[in-house]
């Protein structure tokens, strides 16, 4: 059984920009921790660069070190995205191990439920991203 390594959520706004929320399972150890057991140190073992590629055009790049935490989370938008375009995240680490994942994106509808003056409970649906 392979081991879920990213998780990447996208949803397409009305002004055509896409909200991208993404976690990287991913151990990012600095290299300066000690193994409780042996008391030996952990190897360096961390994320180094990440990109994101909308339609196949690379619209981010990140540099990371070790100082990044374990299992990142990052979140961002992108311009000119429209629902069904396709967004993928692909990272190197510092031991040349890499992997990638894509997702469309989508629309995201929510309802919006208001309490009139007059009592009354109202419900309408709502095109928005989901921050």
């Amino acid at each position: 059984m392979a081991l879920r390594k990213m998780k990447i959520r996208a949803w397409s706004e009305k002004n055509d920009t896409a909200s991208v929320k993404a976690i990287i399972f991913h151990p990012m150890e600095t290299g300066l921790r000690k193994d409780k057991a042996t008391g030996k140190l952990i190897p360096a073992h961390f994320i180094t660069e990440l990109k994101c590629d909308l339609n196949g055009k690379t619209v981010l790049t990140c540099l990371w070190g070790s100082r990044v935490s374990k299992n990142p989370f990052i979140a961002f938008r992108v311009k000119n995205a429209k629902k069904g375009d396709t967004i993928k995240l692909s990272w190197v680490d510092n031991e040349g191990m890499s992997d990638s994942g894509e997702t469309p994106a989508r629309l995201f509808l929510t309802t919006k439920i208001m309490l009139q003056k007059n009592g009354r409970i109202s419900a309408r649906k709502l095109l928005c991203s989901k921050l």
